[in-house]
């Protein structure tokens, strides 16, 4: 068990320094978002390019992964959606169903699953982190639009979100590096180096972002609602995906373990993003985070302690 914690501390202690680092005021209240934007538009794109590029692709060919990944997630987004619908907006519906399955796969799981489990399992987090921007992210954008701009028609809000993901650096990026992999050729040095700099920069800066997003002042909100939305994130989630990895579908030891590993992450910072872009009740989303974060200190060193027994 501590040889397991001794795994998962360096992670959480870089997002302890982001979130000590802005409580003193070492780093202001802009820090947080353009250290995001950083890693969002450059630092991450890098890595996920990085990875794909020198993807084997019969290596990536699980089908027990995706259908793990998919109806583990997607069916806790359908029934949270329907749960909560029945007490609130279809918008605020939606972001609770994606504060309970959209896991912080870019952020921490990355790095993470890095250390823990190696190399291999990069290319199922990427491949998780594809599925939690694109399908995740998209379905929620379809449905609040959908919410809140009802004399719009559907075919309105599909092509709103297609243009969304077309100019998704976290989408484009992995594509381009899977063009450049079919090609069979390698990068010249320079682009190597300059991508594998980006690349490095992506685990520690999205980390000390996460914290310096957790450490702004909360007000008042719905404890009881966030616990409920945590419980299902760090426990829900992950023991749906243990069911379906390890005793329905089959595929190799490292994605079984990444695709419980991962569903076991703390929610990432998507669902306040859109609950800021549409003016939406943030309050317990937030809180949802940052509960979440905490626990899965503790959540996620017992996974990987069973795992790896």
């Amino acid at each position: 068990m501590f040889s397991t914690l001794g795994i998962v501390l360096p992670i959480f202690a870089l997002i302890l320094a982001g979130y000590i680092c802005r409580k003193l005021g070492a780093l202001g209240a802009q820090a947080s978002s353009e250290l995001n934007r950083f890693v969002v538009y450059l630092a991450l794109p890098a890595l996920l390019f990085d990875v794909m590029s020198k993807a084997k692709f019969s290596a990536l060919y699980q089908p027990g992964f995706l259908a793990a990944m998919t109806l583990g997630t997607g069916g806790l987004f359908i029934v949270t959606l329907l749960w909560r619908k029945r007490k609130h907006h279809i918008a605020e519906a939606s972001l609770d169903a994606l504060n309970v399955s959209y896991a912080n796969v870019g952020f921490i799981g990355l790095p993470l699953c890095a250390v823990a489990l190696g190399p291999a399992s990069l290319a199922p987090a990427t491949i998780a982190t594809m599925f939690t921007v694109c399908v995740l992210f998209a379905a929620a954008i379809i449905l609040i639009e959908v919410g809140i701009q009802t004399e719009r028609s559907v075919s309105h809000a599909l092509g709103k979100v297609t243009r969304q993901l077309a100019r998704n650096p976290l989408l484009v990026a992995p594509i381009l590096g899977v063009l450049v992999a079919t090609t069979g050729r390698e990068l010249p040095a320079a682009a190597e180096s300059f991508v594998k700099l980006l690349a490095g920069a992506s685990s520690p800066c999205a980390l000390v972002a996460l914290g310096l997003f957790l450490a702004e002042e909360r007000p008042d909100f719905d404890k009881a609602g966030a616990l409920q939305l945590v419980a299902l994130k760090l426990i829900v989630h992950p023991a749906i995906t243990w069911v379906l990895a390890y005793h329905v579908f089959s595929m190799p030891a490292v994605w079984a373990k990444s695709a419980v590993l991962l569903t076991a992450l703390p929610t990432g910072t998507g669902p306040f993003m859109l609950a800021e872009f549409y003016d939406r009740e943030a309050t317990t989303t937030s809180a949802t985070i940052l509960f979440s974060t905490i626990g899965s200190l503790i959540t996620v060193t017992l996974y990987l302690y069973i795992l790896g027994r």
